[in-house]
């Protein structure tokens, strides 16, 4: 019988033993004709990219995979920025740095990350519930391959639906003798404004065998520090309305808070029809934070083979994030009275050219200053034991248990903000057709000066992420001597997810001020943004408002907590005060505690087959996985006694008690597949796949508990709640590709995929007036205040008409301009968002990529796209709640290199188009959505031989110093644009 022949160069086994253990001998065993791995050190680029060819060429599914060039050298400085090169996969940032990724427009919840096959916890980044791997906490350096499975396997653990992606490392008994590498660089990073634009990385890397290679030990280490800058515009949320809605609530035509008033001489070019839409925004604002990461990754790993049949492993991974950001903002709140507009004309979706407001010179001008401060810390210790029973049975045991933790490391919380304000507003204006930056404009009644300042409100969190999991398998693989079966792999796993958020909230809705003007003049510290959005365009518009303050949180809060002693300044009272007793503080009592508990259970078997057609082998895989999982969740909830109006358009809900509760789940899912791979001829392979695979929701999807945000507005505020009863998202999978080696690091491929996947989780909106809270903006005082004031008065202008008329009346504290709702006002109203069961989707695609090298020169080139579809999209004009998938986008790569014996060069392009990121905006619920514009960004790196042994670098990453623009119903309707810099790693690697 012939077998499909395949050119077997390997990959470096001595490389990488910083992040755990290799494929389980049983995994390798079951797949001996299509992974089989030889000792050969990888040394260059053209090496990296054979083994990566082989390692696709061999397998009998559809996957890809990067392989590190050399011991302690992968491609990039980065796991998520190296694995944008492979077709398929696109990453999204965090600080200019990748973060996570997105594999056939799934995004980072729909893909699973192993660790040598062993399941990873996660930390979730900012979103502390997520599913999603942060691979911004690993550094790159111990890794030898990342394999990306797009296709389904029996013998793969469940969780992808866009692909499992395994970080590989190896053991050292698959190496043997004394190997290790030693690299220390500066990274140079040019968007700090405050930090150290150069911070150290250095690495080690060793590995050694004893008593005849039966003894193995590996230890290596990265400490890595980083300290950078990002400046950042934002819009924090649209309002959007029917074209005929105005705000004049006379019943002419519908109104509705946020809308703007029907009269084309002062709106200019304003929609008017039913069917058409207009958006306003919430605010326009400007934050410039400063970031300082370390990072710190180590492993240990011990082997021992007794026998030639026995091999035992034990091994323990550890890796830390400490994570501090600083930042000073200034923005301006629109309160949706006194408008002055103009429009873009496209009126089935209309953006401001401009906006405006008349503040009457006492609207505020806010700036504030805050930290968030987390540290992020994984372990994982597993023993692995295998055992070739017979010459045709193999028999392996593997147990791991991991754990991943968030929490807080200051004593402001994970993440604190202080706001100041000046009153002296009069005329608010943005202008959005001035390029991408959103240009705030500001009439002030006086010149700003630090006597005008005078403390507001706070919010000081704590918040917590703790992730365990423990899994035990048991596999095998039996393989035949005769017949066109080749082998049986089975196994049985049981794994335990246990996850945990919690989180306190020490908010200080005191936004009308607590200190006197003048009080804190003196800590205020002039501050400008000019030439922060050099590279965005608008960035250095006349008109754009550039000058504001910045102070000394830690100061600010010192002298405020003296003017309260003093008396001098007010008390803002809150139920949890936090341990300092006056707000200015994080606490320790968690007023939300969320708990999962997910217990798995599954069994496969998969079948080898090899057969001929002609003369052209044919390999089969068919395989089966069966999985029970139940969920248990438990959650501590507040709950509310009364809504303060605390200012403005600012109500503050006031909590109660706490209240635990426990709700359960469970279901389970066949997950077969079958795998084709024909030799048509000694290059070219064609193949077929079909397989079922499945995502879980995320954590925060089903965790119990129902909680309300902060803060409540004169039209109601809006919640959450999860659900445990949740079923997973499956997904029906056909891959079809042809692939031609025609050179030894050359190929062309070319695959059509698609994915019909079920039970997609939507949100769902409910209206309930929770707690049966008593809204004071629409009670009888307020409607009083209308009567005098008109039904187009601001809710500020009603706040301050019950102030100075309601004194001594129930509820009205004029002290610390606090007014309570009373019975018989109306009860406020919460959109209440709960996830759901719901759309189905089709999603479908091509994947094209090109690998050449021109013989012997050094020089070659790898180019890629990635098309995909699918066949549900968002409709912009539609108000109402509706499912479309996120991540959806073409992507590219263009990579070129050049290598001889001394100098290693490439450069990399890779291009994202826009895509629809998601659903939600701040302050206006879960419904509008979110779309990332299209990105681009070159980086390039450059290695010197200075002798056999010692190896000179430097890595330049986003060197046409690229920004980032995130919009709304329309590209005219920002949300965030972001600068973040180039930045430089230049640096020794010595190897042994």
């Amino acid at each position: 019988m012939q077998t499909l022949p395949l050119q077997r160069t390997h990959l470096a086994t001595a490389v990488a033993l910083a992040l755990g253990v290799t494929n389980t001998p049983a995994q390798a065993q079951q797949s001996s004709e299509n992974t089989v791995l030889e000792e050969v050190v990888v040394t260059g680029i053209r090496q990296s990219l054979e083994k990566s060819a082989d390692f696709k060429r061999e397998d009998k599914g559809v996957v890809d995979a990067i392989t590190a060039e050399d011991i302690g050298a992968f491609p990039d400085t980065n796991l998520a920025e190296a694995l944008q090169r492979v077709t398929g996969v696109s990453i999204d940032r965090a600080r200019g740095e990748g973060q996570y990724v997105t594999v056939r427009g799934f995004g980072p919840a729909f893909n699973l990350v192993t660790l040598n096959g062993r399941q990873m916890p996660t930390t979730g980044g900012s979103d502390i519930v997520s599913r999603s791997f942060d691979f911004s906490n690993l550094a790159v350096e111990g890794v030898s391959r990342i394999e990306v499975f797009k296709s389904g396997k029996a013998d793969v653990p469940t969780g992808g639906i866009g692909s499992t992606i395994n970080i590989v490392s190896t053991r050292p008994l698959e190496a043997p003798g004394f190997k290790g590498t030693v690299s220390a660089s500066g990274m140079y990073d040019q968007s700090t404004e405050e930090g150290d634009s150069v911070t150290p990385e250095v690495s080690f890397l060793f590995s050694n065998t004893f008593f005849d290679d039966t003894v193995g030990i590996a230890i290596s280490g990265v400490r890595q520090e980083r300290n950078n800058g990002q400046a950042q515009a934002s819009v924090d949320g649209w309002r959007s309305f029917q074209g005929d809605v105005d705000n004049s609530w006379s019943g002419e035509r519908p109104s509705e808070w946020g809308g703007i008033p029907y009269d084309q001489a002062t709106q200019q070019n304003r929609t008017t029809l039913p069917e058409e839409r207009y958006s306003v925004p919430q605010n326009t604002g400007y934050e410039f934070a400063e970031w300082d990461r370390t990072r710190t990754n180590g492993q240990l790993t011990l082997q021992w083979a007794p026998t030639d049949s026995i091999e035992a492993t034990l091994d323990y991974t550890f890796a830390d994030q400490e994570l501090q950001r600083t930042f000073t903002n200034y923005s301006a709140w629109y309160n949706f009275g006194g408008q002055t507009s103009s429009w873009d004309g496209n009126n089935s979706n209309a953006s401001p050219l401009f906006y405006s407001e008349n503040n009457g010179g006492a609207g505020d001008f806010g700036m504030g200053g805050g930290s968030d401060a987390t540290i992020a810390e994984t372990d994982s210790l597993g023993f692995n034991l295998s055992w070739d029973a017979t010459q045709q049975l193999t028999l392996m045991f593997d147990y791991h248990d991991s754990s991943a933790e968030q929490r807080p490391d200051s004593d402001l919380g994970s993440s604190s903000v202080l706001s100041t304000a000046a009153f002296t507003r009069s005329q608010t204006t943005t202008f959005f057709d001035r390029g991408d930056l959103p240009v705030l404009a500001l009439e002030l009644s006086d010149p700003l000066s630090p006597d005008d300042m005078i403390v507001t409100g706070s919010v000081f969190t704590n918040q917590i992420s703790e992730m365990d999991i423990e899994q035990a398998r048991f596999e095998g693989n039996y393989a035949f001597d005769v017949g066109f079966v080749e082998s049986v792999d089975f196994g049985v796993a049981m794994t335990e997810v246990n996850n945990r958020s919690a989180q306190s909230v020490v908010q200080r809705d005191a936004w009308g001020g607590v200190t006197q003007p003048g009080a804190i003049a003196d800590l205020m510290e002039e501050a400008s943004s000019n030439g922060r959005f050099d590279e965005v365009s608008g960035g250095n518009d006349p008109d754009l408002v550039t000058e504001y303050y910045s102070f000394n949180v830690r100061d600010v809060i010192a002298r405020t907590e003296e003017l309260i002693a003093a008396g001098e300044a007010s008390l803002f009272m809150i139920p949890d005060m936090g341990p300092c007793g006056t707000g200015f503080c994080a606490s320790p009592n968690y007023t939300v505690d969320r708990r999962t508990t997910e217990e798995q259970l599954a069994a496969y078997a998969q079948i080898n087959l090899a057969f001929d057609i002609g003369d052209m082998p044919l390999d089969v895989r068919l395989g089966a996985r069966y999985e029970e999982t139940d969920v248990d969740s438990s959650a501590l909830a507040p709950s509310y006694s009364g809504i303060n109006w605390v200012g403005g358009n600012e109500f503050s809900a006031v909590p109660s008690s706490d209240t635990f509760t426990q709700l359960k789940g469970s279901y389970d899912n066949f997950l077969p597949n079958v795998d084709l791979r024909l030799g048509v001829t000694e290059d070219i392979v064609l193949r077929a796949s079909y397989s079922t695979t499945m995502s879980r929701p995320n954590y925060s999807d089903i965790q119990g508990g129902q909680t309300i945000d902060q803060l409540v507005r004169i039209n109601g505020g809006t919640g959450n709640q999860g659900n445990p009863g949740l079923l997973p998202l499956e997904s029906d999978n056909i891959d079809l590709s042809f692939e031609w080696y025609y050179g030894e690091a050359s190929y062309l491929s070319i695959g059509y995929f698609t994915k019909d996947v079920t039970n997609f989780i939507v949100f769902s909106e409910v209206n309930e007036s929770l707690f049966d809270l008593a809204h004071p903006g629409n009670g009888a005082y307020a409607d009083e205040a209308r009567a005098v004031l008109g039904d187009n008065a601001t809710s500020g202008e009603l706040y301050n008409w019950i102030l100075e008329n309601k004194a001594g009346s129930p509820g009205v504290d004029v002290a610390n301009g606090i007014i309570s709702g009373q019975p018989g006002d109306d009860l406020a109203n919460f959109a209440l968002t709960t996830p759901v069961n719901g759309d189905s989707a089709t999603v479908d695609g091509w994947e094209v990529n090109l690998q050449h090298t021109f013989g012997e020169t050094g020089l070659g080139f790898i180019v890629n796209a990635t098309i995909v579809e699918s066949d549900t999209s968002y409709d912009n004009t539609d108000l109402s709640a509706q499912f479309a998938l996120a991540g959806i986008s073409d992507s590219a790569n263009f990579i070129a290199f050049y290598e001889n014996d001394w100098v290693a060069a490439r450069v990399a392009y890779n291009w994202r188009d826009s895509f629809l990121a998601g659903t939600g905006q701040a302050n206006v619920g879960a419904i509008p959505p979110t779309y990332v514009d299209t990105y681009g960004q070159w980086d390039a790196s450059l290695q010197f031989t200075v002798m056999e042994s010692l190896n000179l670098f430097i890595d330049a990453i986003n060197i046409t110093d690229e920004t980032r623009y995130v919009y709304g119903r329309s590209a005219g309707q920002p949300l965030f644009v972001q600068q973040s810099g180039p930045r430089f790693n230049i640096g020794a690697r010595y190897t042994f």
